[in-house]
């Protein structure tokens, strides 16, 4: 073909090309620019503190789904942005001893930084009703133990309402009684309670012989004890006694056991009880205790705790008692009165030095055995941990913040992590863990709550999170929502 007839069909034939690229092109999408996540809510700038891997740096904090999704030192965005700017952020504190367990409590507990509330002393019977009851009810975390005090009473038929009041403290329980207390409490631990709770103060005719078949109990289900001890202070029987007690029972079955507030069972002997419980802990037995950062405790005026000898056996007297419906002090005339009819009694039986050789050791985790009844009970239901943050470390360092943290949510946290899996997951302010987070102002936070007026909220907790929700927002409750979820073991 000659070459004047090639060129004209050349042309055509890259015209064609060209127009065959050119519609590929716009067929063809061109990639989409990569997106930055966006989250459920971000705590933004704020100072975070990791007990476990001992972070502690300016960061912003993810949230989705109610778990921790990243942690950053650049922007991360969010559905919500929360800004944490010169706010500590921070695990939220796990309280292993509190009574108070509705509505009235969870709120004063999560505007002290508590998103998990526990009854481990007293623990509950029946179990599996106590957890219904609070599902979807709850403001922050709830679970209990399975109570040996409370399955006494029931067994012994005790008219008590909150401790034992007759029939637990004056009958000595019959092979048969004890038979059926024991397997009440089994029952409990099968309808998931963390562990078992115990108060030998509260039921004296428990012989030791009875107390070594619970720590048995405990020893097969693999699960802790959680102990208030027979005796307080220096007399014989006293702590040293009670002590060495739950350190045998706990080296005779291998059971754990937990020692709960031990400042308020020693008194002057605080620095003694806790060398005695180092010392147990060095030779390989599981066993830990709790402190709460007050000079004076509470109990029923009417349980054995207050029974014949008291005097002498707590080293106080009349005036040392507060009768919590009042504030009055007592007199033996009072006294008397009131112990017919039953009520709440504060004691004062201890030291502000105790108290601090108490803070400042490392062993001793953060727990305040608190329960406010219509505004009124200890000022410890409302204000242990802002006590801690506010007094102990700002003001009398006596411990580090990053130490006060641990204390108060890691180290309870592991507590019980063996028997209850959710635990692995709080207690820590890491990629993966729950988003139970507090932020508080580290130079502002401090209790209000006062042995007169403890229904009054601590200040200096800004934002509390729990499963990624606000509880607490720009220091107001926030009751929008109830996240609380419970927690069992296994």
């Amino acid at each position: 073909m000659p070459a004047a007839t090639l060129r004209p069909l050349r042309y055509l034939s890259w015209l064609l090309l060209a127009t065959t690229i050119n519609l590929a092109l716009v067929l063809v999408p061109a990639p989409a620019p990569a997106q930055t996540p966006t989250y459920d809510l971000v705590l933004r700038n704020g100072r975070v503190i990791d007990p476990e891997t001992k972070l502690d740096g300016l960061r912003s904090v993810a949230i989705r789904d109610g778990r921790i999704a990243a942690i950053s030192t650049e922007e991360l965005k969010g559905t919500t942005i929360l800004d944490a700017t010169g706010l500590v952020v921070a695990p939220g504190f796990i309280d292993l001893h509190s009574h108070g367990q509705d509505p009235e409590n969870y709120r004063y507990k999560a505007m002290d930084g508590v998103t998990t509330a526990l009854e481990l002393e007293k623990g509950v019977f029946p179990v599996a009703p106590w957890y219904a009851e609070r599902h979807g009810k709850a403001l922050i975390n709830y679970g209990a133990s399975s109570g040996h005090i409370p399955a006494a009473m029931a067994v012994m038929h005790d008219t008590g309402s909150w401790l034992p009041r007759d029939k637990v403290i004056t009958d000595t329980p019959t092979v048969a009684q004890q038979d059926q207390i024991l397997a009440d409490v089994e029952q409990g631990l099968r309808e998931g309670g963390l562990g078992i709770g115990m108060g030998l103060a509260y039921t004296p005719r428990e012989t030791p012989a009875d107390i070594l078949r619970v720590f048995q109990l405990a020893a097969r289900w693999r699960e802790p004890i959680f102990v208030h001890m027979r005796n307080p202070g220096g007399l014989t029987p006293g702590v040293v006694d009670s002590l060495q007690e739950m350190i045998a029972d706990a080296a005779i079955t291998g059971a754990a056991v937990h020692i709960v507030h031990i400042n308020s069972m020693a008194n002057q002997l605080t620095p003694l009880a806790l060398s005695i419980i180092h010392g147990a802990r060095t030779l390989g037995l599981d066993v830990s205790t709790e402190a709460y950062p007050y000079i004076a405790g509470a109990t029923a005026i009417e349980s054995d705790v207050l029974g014949p000898g008291w005097q002498q056996k707590l080293d106080i007297t009349y005036h040392d008692l507060q009768w919590v419906e009042t504030g009055e002090r007592l007199t033996e005339e009072s006294f008397n009165r009131y112990r017919k009819t039953g009520g709440k009694v504060i004691l004062f039986t201890n030291t502000e030095e105790m108290v601090r050789r108490a803070m400042a050791d490392p062993m001793v985790m953060i727990a305040s055995d608190g329960t406010l009844t219509n505004g009124k009970g200890h000022p410890r239901s409302a204000g242990t941990y802002a006590r801690v943050l506010g007094r102990y470390v700002r003001q009398e360092k006596a411990l580090t913040l990053m130490e006060a943290i641990r204390r108060s949510s890691l180290a309870p946290a592991k507590r019980l992590e063996a028997i209850s899996p959710q635990m692995k997951h709080k207690g820590r302010l890491q990629v993966g863990a729950d988003a139970d987070i507090i932020a508080f102002h580290p130079d502002k936070v401090i209790d209000k709550a006062t042995f007169e007026n403890p229904a009054q909220y601590s200040t200096g907790f800004q934002y509390v999170l729990v499963a990624g929700h606000p509880v607490v927002i720009n220091g107001k409750l926030d009751e929008s929502t109830l996240p609380g979820q419970p927690i069992v073991a296994r």
